[in-house]
């Protein structure tokens, strides 16, 4: 195989293995599981995982767990024991020891400290550096979103059909583009971007909230009714159907944060609970060929 070839077949196994910790966390996750996995041998696995997401495999699922569980404390009503045995922590004690040795604070000072209608604007001091605003100018931050949110939204709660659209794996926030222009240069080769239902997007399976921007974790992807042949990094994505609430803008690139965050200020409010599944975002145009460079897109987020 040659080098590209290569390091496009070690990316796609290391993307399936995220799926699947994505979706077995109460289960075995061991670098010998994860190994056979990705058919690769433990060793092996072990130097390419870490090469790719700057995590070893431990610290990596440990910290899905823990993140996982601080966004269902965060956004939904279950007890701490709940959540720790269905995230695959052995113990109530080793899931609050573990979570306060990355958050600071145990799960429930951390509920407590992050209520839902805090949830997307006010974030504990963590090792992400957020740190609260006081009761005033929280009230204040709130009433100017809520009040921005009604002038820029259109929302409803829609029933969406699953997707099956082609993705590429992105790590972190920054150089997004790149995994975009990979997508489209493969779409353009299968003839995909001259059809007026094509449209391109980004499913999230962590929050900037929780996760450090350097490791969120994401698919660029492209949705189409055309077929299409998968090639090189570019693999098939399913993303969940089911109720969400969308909501469409006519937005700038530095409006986004706060389209998501006014968006899920408005979930909490209406008392709406959020699915276990990812939100996602599509565009409808080229913001570079809109003349003031604006998006037109729709936000996904899935609700019970």
């Amino acid at each position: 195989m040659k080098n590209n070839d290569l390091q496009s077949d070690y990316i796609l196994r290391v993307d399936r293995v995220f799926e699947f910790i994505e979706n077995h966390l109460n289960e075995d996750l061991s670098l010998s599981v994860l190994a056979e996995i990705a058919h690769f041998s433990p060793f092996h696995f072990h130097r390419i995982f870490r090469y790719i997401t700057q995590e070893t495999v431990l610290e990596y699922v440990t910290r899905q767990r823990i993140e996982k569980a601080a966004s269902r404390l965060i956004h939904g009503s279950e007890d701490s024991s709940e959540i720790a045995f269905s995230l695959g922590f052995q113990s109530l004690s080793s899931f609050s020891r573990s979570f306060k040795n990355f958050y600071g604070v145990r799960p429930t000072d951390f509920r407590l400290q992050n209520p839902n209608t805090f949830s997307k604007i006010r974030q504990m001091e963590s090792k992400i550096g957020q740190v609260y605003p006081n009761r005033e100018q929280y009230l204040r931050l709130l009433n100017e979103l809520k009040i921005w949110t009604q002038m820029n939204a259109k929302i409803e709660i829609v029933e969406t059909a699953e997707l099956n659209v082609a993705g590429v794996m992105h790590i972190g926030l920054n150089n997004v583009e790149q995994g975009f222009n990979t997508l489209i240069r493969w779409a353009n080769k299968q003839h995909l971007m001259q059809h007026p239902e094509t449209c391109l997007g980004r499913v999230f399976y962590d929050s900037a909230k929780i996760t450090p921007p350097n490791q969120v974790r994401q698919h660029v992807f492209l949705k189409t009714s055309q077929p299409f042949e998968t090639e090189g990094v570019v693999r098939n994505v399913r993303i969940f159907g089911g109720q969400h609430i969308v909501s469409s803008y006519e937005i700038a690139p530095h409006q986004f944060e706060k389209a998501w965050t006014g968006l899920f200020a408005w979930m909490n409010e209406q008392g709406y609970q959020k699915r276990d599944a990812s939100p996602y975002e599509i565009y409808h145009n080229d913001y570079h060929e809109h003349p003031e460079g604006k998006f037109l897109v729709d936000l996904y987020i899935p609700i019970e």
